[in-house]
Order: C-alpha cells, then sequence, then structure tokens
C-alpha cells in the first residue's frame, strides 16, 4: 500500500464520523500519512454525512479525493451516491440492514454487513459503524486489526459496558469481509 482512500457515508446519528475518526487513529498509531475530512449536510443528526480518509506510507499530495478506493455506505442515499465513484477495481461496502439493493457494477468488490441487525443483536444498535469499520479493515488491511481494537479501547475506555460489544462488532463484520472475499484475515 503506497495510499488508500475510503469515504464513509450515511445520515448524521450512524456513527459515521467517528468510524472514519477511529480508521485514521490506527493509521497514526501505525505511523502512517493520515487525512481525515468530514463533511456534513444540512442537519447533523438526520442529515447527510460522510467524511473520507486518506492513508498513505508517503506524503499526502492532497486528502481532496474524488474517486476513493472503497466507499462504506450506511443509507441508500449514500449508496446511490457514492457506488459510482469508486475506482474499478474497488470496494464497496453495504449497511445491507438499510439498503435492500445491490451495485450492478462489475468491476468492484461488494460486502453486504446487515450492521443494524448484527448491533442490535449485541445490544448495542449504535455499534453498526464498528461492523462495517471491521468489514473494510478485514477487507483490506490498511491497519492492523490489533490496532483497530487498541485505538477502540483507547476512545471508548470511558465507555467499558459497551467495549466488549464493539469489539464483537468489529470481529463479525472482519468474519463477513473475509468469508465474502474468500480471503485470509489481514493484519
Amino acid at each position: 500500500m503506497s495510499q488508500y482512500e475510503v469515504t464513509f457515508a450515511g445520515f448524521g446519528g450512524q456513527g459515521i464520523m467517528t468510524a472514519g475518526q477511529l480508521l485514521a487513529y490506527a493509521g497514526i498509531e501505525e505511523d502512517k500519512q493520515v487525512a481525515w475530512i468530514p463533511s456534513y449536510g444540512p442537519e447533523m443528526r438526520g442529515g447527510t454525512a460522510y467524511c473520507t480518509v486518506v492513508i498513505s506510507d508517503i506524503r499526502i499530495g492532497s486528502p481532496i479525493i474524488s474517486n476513493p478506493q472503497c466507499a462504506c455506505v450506511f443509507n441508500r442515499p449514500s449508496f446511490d451516491k457514492f457506488t459510482p465513484l469508486v475506482k474499478s477495481g474497488g470496494l464497496v461496502i453495504v449497511n445491507s440492514s438499510l439498503i435492500d439493493v445491490t451495485t450492478d457494477r462489475t468491476d468492484v468488490d461488494e460486502i453486504l454487513v446487515p450492521a443494524n441487525e448484527i448491533a442490535m443483536k449485541a445490544g448495542n444498535a449504535k455499534a453498526a459503524n464498528v461492523a462495517v469499520l471491521g468489514a473494510f479493515i478485514g477487507a483490506t488491511g490498511v491497519v492492523s486489526f490489533d490496532t483497530i481494537k487498541r485505538i477502540i479501547k483507547v476512545k471508548m475506555a470511558h465507555k467499558k459496558a459497551v467495549l466488549e460489544i464493539n469489539y464483537h462488532m468489529l470481529d463479525e463484520g472482519r468474519k463477513l469481509a473475509l468469508k465474502t472475499l474468500g480471503k485470509k484475515a489481514k493484519g
């Protein structure tokens, strides 16, 4: 990897920014160059929200990305907007709990993660974002799984009750990605 770009997109309140921040912190922890760019719609909660994370082994020329290698989409409007922008050969990770369609693109891999369902079974509906993040890391290996677990522990240490749920969500997302892509674990 020299540089990897990913966009997390959904509506406000789905943990889009948190997922991007956790990934960015993990990149920093691994001494990589990182850019995290948030974008909010007119309303914070319920409005559109997305962020782009760029992680690189070399200096980042521009943090503005038009065509990411991956889009992690959490709702249908985000699926419609960001799936067409993913580079050929890229990856689309779909929250299939809220998005009932799949891409017709044959030049990208697609991973369906029923993130809301997994989160509700685990006991915390707000943890759906971590399942998608786990799928992203499992599919790409952009940062190591151990690093993202450490970052989650540091950032959520004040919420001990949800720490184990988030670990579970991360692992469930990773397993889904590996199963879908037929791969061995990265990172």
